[in-house]
């Protein structure tokens, strides 16, 4: 394979809307601005369209992008995961002990202190409960585009992204309630709890229940097939969202438009040193690098459409945690790009998995 990042195993090239996803969310940023600027009354409108903390516009378009990455979840490839255990050890320790933790320092270091003279306090809370809930939140879907850009083993692959989905419902909203309160940002445990039950929850169990039901129909290809039929609604659903949450915040990217660099600093930050330990780790433990790379990038990447639709939940569509989440949407395709492309450089280092070449 060629180390260039925009290829396939196949040689192909990545599909167009994650090729340039970075350029669909800019644009989406944009359309969003205009819009709000032009028409306040609808937007006034949807977010009217509420109750218990949960907007119905955006509930819908989150949906529709995690349903169908809740799909490719198999849980029954958590039975492989025994013979190697050494990736799965690196993605766990940085995913759960390590990735939470470090986004929430250098938010507090950033926007208490080194831009305290530039946002008002009550704004860089905000910014720092939606680096949070990104950091809180390991990748599920877009690992799997780049363990493929890897040639990582997506038998292995899978495995752990599906523990870490059994993880994340129990562990995300306790995890998120800690954190915030150790920068003392005010939890409201009822909204977060809901939050991971609409958007967690319901649709890992209707991802499971359609994933058997099309198993039991036509097998791995059934599932691959109805997969990507719904993918187009998902990336929709995603560049929605970013279009509803910049109609709101539109006014303050005008008024303030070096908000989204000071977001993105930490966040390019954060990514490159999260990779920087996984990625060492695993060098310094001799793990393959068909196993190496994708434990990197899944530690590196973020689960980003729940941090966006927690956000909402918890601090509103206007809220600085709300545009916080999107700005990470902005920052990972460019940056996780430059990650495979230096994990295929890297090749050599690493040992050749005896596993896969028997």
């Amino acid at each position: 394979m060629s180390s260039n990042p925009k290829l396939s195993l196949e040689g192909k090239a990545l599909p167009i809307f994650e090729r340039y996803l970075s350029l669909w969310v800019a644009l989406s940023i944009a359309t969003g601005i205009a819009l709000g600027k032009l028409m306040p009354g609808l937007f006034s409108l949807l977010a009217s369209w509420q109750a218990a903390n949960v907007n119905f516009a955006v509930a819908i378009l989150i949906w529709a992008m995690v349903y169908p990455m809740m799909i490719g979840v198999d849980f029954a490839s958590l039975k492989r995961i025994g013979s190697r255990p050494k990736g799965l050890a690196v993605t766990l320790v940085v995913n759960w002990l390590i990735k939470p933790f470090t986004m929430a320092a250098l938010g507090v270091i950033f926007f208490k202190h080194v831009f305290a003279g530039l946002i008002p306090p009550q704004d860089a809370e905000g910014y720092i409960a939606g680096l949070i809930l990104l950091g809180a939140a390991p990748c599920t879907a877009m690992v799997f585009v780049w363990s493929q850009l890897t040639r990582g083993d997506p038998t292995y692959t899978l495995a752990q992204v599906s523990v870490n989905d059994a993880i994340l419902v129990v562990a995300f909203a306790p995890l998120v309630a800690l954190l915030l309160g150790i920068v003392e940002i005010s939890v409201p445990w009822e909204t977060l709890i809901l939050s991971v039950g609409l958007y967690v929850v319901i649709p890992l169990i209707a991802g499971a229940a359609t994933r058997n039901a099309l198993s039991k129909r036509g097998g791995a290809k059934a599932i691959d097939n109805f997969t990507a039929r719904l993918k187009p609604y998902s990336i929709i659903g995603l560049l929605a969202t970013v279009v509803l949450l910049f109609g709101f915040q539109g006014q303050v990217i005008l008024d303030r438009p070096l908000i989204i660099a000071l977001i993105a600093i930490p966040l390019f930050i954060q990514s490159y040193g999260i990779f920087a330990i996984a990625y060492a780790a695993a060098w310094a433990w001799r793990i393959p690098f068909n196993i190496a790379a994708p434990c990197a990038l899944i530690g590196t990447s973020n689960f980003f459409e729940l941090a966006v639709a927690v956000a909402i939940s918890l601090f509103g569509l206007d809220s600085g945690a709300a545009l916080a989440t999107v700005v990470g949407v902005l920052v990972e395709v460019p940056v996780m790009l430059s990650l495979v492309a230096f994990a295929n450089a890297t090749r050599g280092r690493f040992p050749v998995d005896e596993v896969q070449n028997q």
